[in-house]
């Protein structure tokens, strides 16, 4: 059996006691003699992202059965805007951040294929940073668990959905309104992917390419409006913005540093398509070819049409609107072109929408949260790693849901959706900037050894650049706002202590576990790769004396 002084991530199988994919041994010619598109020990028939999604449009030979894996990650754009302007102070400015976020996203998609296809099995982070961090062992992979089981990262856009129902809905926007409407938009994601999982990815994949589409109209109309198509004219009562010439593209408030690091943050938080991927990647068909071909097209999409509903909403709102009504703009967008109506109707099409993207982010972390329980790091790890009683991963899912219920419950109502971007944005920078430079070390030659060849390699400059803006992102946050103020009554720097207290939790967690208790009950840790009877393999610690 392999032991813990074997790498990570390497299952051997011909020491599983099962089979990889259901009869059928892997080919043995890729990454550790295992061929790539079979490496992870998953029942072949729980490759569903790929065959499953948009139902039987997937089954076209075409660029959609690509996209189809990489849609359930698009944030989307319909409370973002109004906080990346008034963090960068002027048009100009957020469509310049937007810009900068957008090749930032592309440097990371070159980066992520690279890992992806180098270890293609769900977990995404998790993978690489234990792969690359090897000693002390299991401390990244402690440190990671602890991100992952305490931000809550789909409290943001239940939040956003909460703004959009009670909007469409004609209620009073109050705090209490809205923490209500956020949870219930958590509990129906927790029952939908606990309980219901086939029907959960259909939903979830069906409204991703329906997000798409949605924001994919609202660049066209705002392109309709800005060339002065007949039909697509402001309402009488609404005074044109005038945002898009040049003289008024720059005209604001002057902010410090800090917001523009902000600012960045929530344009790289609406791109986590470009590494959400590869947290799912054992329930992809065809994982490194899917990876390889899908996150560039998607991403050349994702980011031309980011581009152009920006444009769309300074082209069609004020900036004082955007300013007062903060998370709502896209129904300000319909209001002004086409009436309260629409703009009531519209925003019940986006808060379904925005369930998606809870759907969506439940989902993949749900699965990072099964990945811990498969490397037998977490207490009754053989629960997290199982797919019982729903052929789900319940707990996993449950582990998503109580923090970022926590988050909407607990945090003040004004403060709530900017706390949340701001927690997990801060977070990732921490990750991808250590998995990016694990990155350069494995492109360096004394790494040569660890037989680093993915089909795929990003540019070392790509890699160079991303290290280097994550590390911007991770101090800049630091530094006092000089004139934009983040939160209403938090102080700025909350999202960051946050996250470095995750740091130190999983810091303890791993010298308890790993370090304390085995030498103070005289026992080694080893561990064995095994198969549950649900077809899922993980592996197991055993506690091994020591005389």
């Amino acid at each position: 059996m392999p032991t813990e002084t074997e790498p990570l991530l390497v299952p051997s199988v011909a020491n599983v006691v099962g089979n990889a994919t259901d009869g059928v041994a892997p080919r043995r010619n890729g990454l550790y003699g295992i061929d790539r598109e079979t490496y992870d020990a998953l029942p072949g028939r729980k490759r569903q992202l790929g065959s499953l999604a948009l139902g039987e449009l997937s089954t076209i030979p075409c660029v959609l059965h690509w996209l189809t894996t990489t849609y359930v990650f698009v944030r989307g754009i319909y409370a973002t805007p109004s906080i990346i302007f008034r963090m960068s102070g002027s048009v100009g400015g957020s469509l310049v951040t937007w810009l900068l976020g957008s090749v930032l996203a592309c440097v990371g998609t070159a980066v992520y294929i690279e890992l992806g296809t180098g270890l293609p099995r769900s977990g995404g982070d998790k993978n690489y940073l234990e792969f690359t961090y090897r000693k002390p062992r299991f401390l990244a992979t402690c440190i990671y668990a602890a991100y992952i089981l305490s931000h809550g990262p789909p409290a943001a856009n239940s939040v956003v959905f909460g703004e959009y129902f009670t909007h469409a809905l004609g209620l009073s926007p109050s705090p209490l309104t809205m923490r209500l409407a956020g949870l219930l938009c958590l509990t129906a994601s927790l029952v939908v992917h606990g309980c219901f999982p086939r029907f959960g990815l259909r939903l979830q994949n069906t409204l991703g390419f329906f997000k798409f589409i949605l924001l994919s109209s609202v660049a066209f109309i705002g392109l309709l409006y800005l060339v002065k198509v007949p039909g697509f004219e402001l309402r009488p009562d609404v005074d044109p913005p005038d945002n898009l010439r040049w003289e008024k593209l720059w005209e604001g408030e002057a902010t410090g540093i800090n917001a523009h690091a902000m600012a960045l943050y929530y344009v790289l938080w609406s791109y986590t398509g470009y590494h959400g991927a590869n947290s799912v990647l054992s329930e992809v068909e065809n994982p490194v070819r899917t990876l390889s071909r899908a996150l560039p097209i998607a991403m050349a999409l994702v980011t031309c049409t980011y581009l152009l509903v920006n444009m769309a909403y300074f082209g069609v709102v004020s900036k004082a609107d955007i300013i007062q009504n903060k998370s709502i703009i896209a129904a300000l967008f319909f209001r002004n072109l086409f009436g309260p109506t629409t703009e009531r109707a519209l925003s019940g099409i986006i808060a379904i929408s925005v369930f998606g993207n809870v759907l969506a982010t439940m989902f993949s972390y749900a699965r990072i949260v099964q990945e811990f329980g498969r490397e037998g790091i977490l207490p009754w790890s053989s629960l997290y790693a199982s797919n019982k009683p729903f052929d789900s991963p319940f707990i996993g899912l449950a582990s998503t849901y109580l923090p970022a219920a926590f988050i909407v419950l607990a945090i003040p109502a004004g403060d709530i959706y900017v706390f949340a971007v701001s927690l997990t944005s801060y977070c990732n920078a921490l990750v991808m900037m250590s998995v990016s430079l694990g990155l350069l070390f494995l492109h360096s030659p004394a790494y040569r050894v660890w037989n680093w060849n993915p089909p795929f390699r990003a540019p070392g400059i790509a890699v160079v650049v991303f290290v280097v803006s994550n590390f911007f992102l991770v101090v800049l946050p630091l530094i006092p706002p000089t004139t934009t103020r983040m939160y209403e009554r938090l102080p700025y720097w909350s999202h960051p202590t946050a996250s470095l207290g995750v740091v130190l939790l999983g810091v303890t967690y791993w010298y308890i576990w790993g370090t304390v208790l085995p030498w103070r009950r005289r026992y080694k840790l080893e561990r064995e790769w095994v198969i549950q009877d649900d077809g899922i393999s993980r592996f197991a610690f055993r506690k091994v004396a020591i005389e």
